[in-house]
């Protein structure tokens, strides 16, 4: 399948993607990112509104101990983790004025991978990455686009490759959307996908 066709069905469904985890300064979608791992992103912006807004600045949150941060997280999968996390990341951004635009810097933060340095360099810096989750591994996979047993930096160095004449950034941001809204894991919309006669996926629903 070509990528332009591809591409010109995702701007149709899709034509202002945008991430969908809601922040009002930087570090906000840095915590809420690492906070998203197995947990959607709707459940971490309506438990995570209220704190931001109660606690306003980094040093405001860095004030919290764990205990603290966990009560307030509880209700998001793998709390007690991402909590001591969530501790540690406020504390190693103290001294920066702003998020660093720096991978090397991010991926050396607790619970923050590939993916979710991607998520925020490519949200913050507009930089052409595109992070490969759950949603953007299963579309690439059922658009053929990479193979069952690809890991997910195998993925998204195909996704590159394939989507070359395009804005990363994005794309990316509407393979997810597209993953979560359409192309989802149970009971794919392929009467909603405009890709269905292209699509050789096992996981296809059968016109009637």
């Amino acid at each position: 399948m070509k990528a332009s066709k591809v591409v010109n069905v995702l701007n149709e469904k899709f034509p202002n993607p945008k991430c969908e985890l809601e922040f009002t300064h930087d570090y906000e979608l840095l915590l809420s990112t690492m906070l998203s791992a197995q947990t959607t992103d709707k459940r971490v912006n309506m438990v995570m509104n209220d704190v931001y807004k109660k606690y306003n600045t980094l040093g405001k949150l860095n004030n919290l101990t764990v205990k603290e941060i966990e009560n307030l997280i509880s209700s998001i999968g793998l709390y007690k983790n991402k909590a001591k996390y969530f501790k540690e990341i406020v504390n190693a951004l103290l001294p920066y004025e702003k998020v660093p635009n720096d991978r090397e810097f991010l991926q050396s933060l607790p619970g923050v991978g590939r993916k979710s340095a991607n998520v925020v360099l490519s949200v913050l810096y507009n930089e052409p990455y595109i992070a490969v989750d759950t949603h953007v591994t299963r579309v690439s996979k059922r658009l053929d686009i990479a193979k069952e047993s690809d890991d997910v930096l195998k993925i998204e160095n195909k996704l590159y490759k394939y989507f070359k004449e395009y804005d990363y950034k994005k794309v990316g941001e509407q393979l997810v959307l597209f993953g979560r809204y359409i192309c989802t894991s149970k009971k794919p919309n392929c009467h909603l996908c405009g890709l269905y006669k292209e699509c050789n996926s096992k996981d296809k629903i059968k016109e009637e």
